[in-house]
């Protein structure tokens, strides 16, 4: 089959982008909810925290099972039923009448359903390209970081319009249709449509295997245990700003329409980040890349620490999310670089639960330290701190490669 005009590689991007604009979009808007989950079924802050922690917590975690499975039935059938869950999370917790059943419907139907289509969808995006790995894994999940810019403000006037119970139906409803649709134009290898990497023609049959590590050889080696270690010390930091930058901003007197747009705004420097730092990685070099977005994500919450006013809070936010957007952009392709294609959803998905622990602990425990002093100051610095370990472990995995 001759190489045409348009590349199908770039469709398998835009699907990627779908899943997950769907799966995070969704999950990062619960900062929106959290005001309305208090009022309304009379919990602490800390509590309602753990519903994001613990769908942040199933959505990396479940990789390790969803990697594997792509590898074996296909990305596309794991990103479809992903999506279908994640529509169906969110509209059960329409109709939850405890905290309890929240945990339930929304952290189950988010974690469960972006655990199934994140990894095997971005996994799918490695093997289309090499030259541009770096940018074509950044537009994938960009979406991210569109999601975390639409998704937020979205649900905020669906809350203020209709009420928390329908904007959960809306969102759930929006999932189904554009999350579903998408995933269908999911194809997990380039030779399945005659081609190679990059666009070219397939020579010959195009039927060779497709190189790379074993996984259990691949998991032994200094640089994936490096990897690891690195980003389960950065998780635990990374993800407080998702759930508790907007409270943050109410107890410093920010109007609640200015305060979710802070969320927007780490959306906004998500989406640059992830659309254009991921060249510039492909450039520099990608492991020297990756230490570079634990130092900067180190510097910017640093910011938050100090900023008590709406725009020192928004430059925070911007900069955050484009040092957090480049870090998730260039992770797949790091794991495609050190260890082939040939597992490499498997290799991503047994990574990302490193971040699965961090996004369960560091959220959560944020919001019980603020129940007992009333401070966000301490869960911070702790948090410049983990980036501050995780950046001196990814120099140290390095030097040694």
């Amino acid at each position: 089959m001759p190489s045409s005009r348009f590349f199908y590689g770039w469709l398998v991007v835009a699907a990627a982008f779908a899943v997950t604009f769907v799966g995070f979009g969704c999950a990062y808007a619960f900062s929106a909810f959290m005001e309305s989950l208090q009022r309304d079924f009379g919990a602490s802050r800390g509590s309602v925290s753990l519903v994001f922690a613990f769908a942040g917590f199933l959505y990396f975690a479940l990789g390790i099972v969803s990697g594997p499975l792509a590898d074996r039935w296909g990305a596309r059938l794991l990103a479809i039923l992903g999506m279908v869950l994640v529509g169906l999370g969110l509209i059960l917790a329409s109709f939850a009448r405890t905290i309890t059943e929240v945990y339930a419907a929304y952290s189950l139907g988010i974690g469960v359903g972006v655990g199934a289509a994140y990894v095997p969808a971005v996994g799918a995006v490695q093997r289309w390209f090499v030259r541009r790995r770096g940018f074509a894994s950044g537009l994938a999940v960009s979406g991210i970081g569109v999601g975390t810019l639409v998704m937020p403000p979205l649900a905020a006037l669906l809350i203020g319009t209709f009420g928390w119970r329908q904007a959960y139906l809306v969102l759930g409803i929006m999932a189904l249709i554009i999350g579903v649709g998408m995933a269908l134009f999911i194809v997990d290898n380039p030779k399945d449509r005659g081609l190679s990497p990059d666009g070219e023609a397939a020579p010959g049959s195009g039927v060779g295997p497709v190189q790379g590590f074993a996984v259990a050889d691949a998991v032994r080696t200094p640089q994936f245990l490096g990897l690891y270690a690195a980003c389960l010390i950065c998780a635990f930091g990374v993800f407080v700003p998702f759930v508790h930058l907007v409270p943050y901003a109410l107890d410093h007197g920010i109007d609640a329409s200015s305060a979710v747009l802070l969320i927007g705004a780490i959306g906004v420097g998500s989406t640059a980040g992830r659309f254009f730092l991921g060249g510039l990685a492909d450039r520099m070099g990608r492991q020297s890349f990756l230490l570079a977005t634990f130092i900067a994500m180190a510097a910017t919450l640093a910011i938050w620490a100090v900023a008590t006013s709406f725009w020192p809070l928004a430059l925070f936010a911007l900069l955050f999310g484009a040092a957090y957007g480049g870090w998730v952009a260039i992770l797949p392709a790091v794991v495609m670089d050190h260890f082939g294609g040939r597992n490499v959803s498997s290799l991503i998905g047994i990574l990302y639960t490193s971040v699965a622990f961090g996004t369960l602990i560091g959220p959560s425990a944020a919001g019980f330290i603020f129940d007992i002093n009333h401070s966000y100051l301490l869960p911070i610095l702790a948090s410049v701190a983990a980036n501050v370990i995780a950046a001196f472990v990814a120099w140290s995995v390095s030097k040694r490669g």
